[in-house]
């Protein structure tokens, strides 16, 4: 299925263009109102598209439906009462099995979680929030940037490649979470989705493998960030893109949100010689940053 949306400037953009018509007087606020809403249930209709199973019409009745498949419960209902709980049983698992300061703990939490997968699915289904849509966003730069191969780093559930696969891109998911990365190949094999599956725990990535890389949401839980962004970017190829939303706000139901300072990041990036070259200035806040056709290093 084609979208016209995604051959059109990230819907950010749009919307902050569209402001300022309201600011000159030339829009109506009721009218801005409605073309913010029409451009978001846009990328509503993608994500959709890409996430829904066959044969179903709601997203959140399809993602409680492909959970409790694979989870062998076989009880949407109940997976859907389990997503609702699902951030708080993660906060208490990381209360009573974290040290911060122990980075091993850390790995150990993502990786054995019995929650994560449900509160991720419960956020894609865009019953409370609408900033998975961001990954649309990071479609429509990859697209228009000729993007062919896919990184999805922190990949979580999945679904990152699922929207990424559907519009042609070859796709590679990199996650420390063994539970999660085993629910990613089950989602994609049941689509008969290629994949590449990197567990970060006992692999590394390819040198200038990819065209474009999303870190939805990840550097918050990252400790050293700016060590991080150098493996990315050795990563993608000459010209690539790193796109992510590189902020964390304090939020004493995650505690697993453990950076604080990414300025060290940001300049690792500078050193590195990546430009920025896009910004979300009016919904979540994601950036982008290129990679130059020769990397230089300080």
């Amino acid at each position: 299925m084609k979208f016209s949306i995604l051959s059109e400037p990230p819907v950010p953009t749009q919307l902050k263009s569209l402001w300022a018509e309201v600011e000159a007087g030339r829009l109506s606020k009721e009218e801005f109102v409605e073309s913010e809403e029409r451009l978001l249930q846009s990328c509503v209709a993608v994500w959709t598209d890409a996430l829904i199973l066959p044969g179903e019409s709601d997203l959140l009745r399809s993602l409680c439906l492909e959970l409790a498949n694979l989870d062998g419960s076989h009880d949407p209902a109940l997976v859907e009462k389990r997503c609702r709980q699902a951030v708080h049983a993660m906060k208490e698992d990381w209360d009573s099995t974290v040290d911060a300061d122990n980075e091993k703990t850390i790995e150990k939490y993502y990786d054995r979680s019995e929650h994560y997968a449900y509160e991720l699915m419960w956020w894609h289904t865009l019953a409370e929030d609408r900033s998975p849509l961001a990954y649309v966003c990071a479609l429509q730069l990859a697209l228009q940037n000729g993007c062919a191969a896919a990184l999805d780093f922190g990949a979580g559930v999945g679904a990152g490649s699922l929207l990424f696969a559907r519009h042609g891109c070859q796709v590679a998911l990199a996650d420390i979470s063994s539970t999660l990365l085993d629910f990613s190949r089950r989602r994609l094999q049941a689509r008969g989705i290629p994949a590449t599956f990197i567990d970060l725990k006992t692999g590394g990535l390819d040198a200038e493998t990819y065209d474009f890389i999303t870190a939805m949401d990840v550097f918050e839980h990252i400790a050293e960030p700016a060590k991080t962004v150098e493996t990315l970017a050795a990563s993608l190829r000459p010209g690539g893109i790193l796109f992510g939303r590189f902020a964390a706000e304090l939020d004493p139901e995650r505690p697993s949100h453990i950076a604080k300072d990414f300025q060290p990041m940001f300049n690792r990036l500078a050193d590195l010689g990546f430009t920025e070259t896009w910004k979300d200035e009016w919904l979540w806040g994601h950036r982008a940053f290129r990679k130059p056709d020769a990397t230089r290093h300080r």
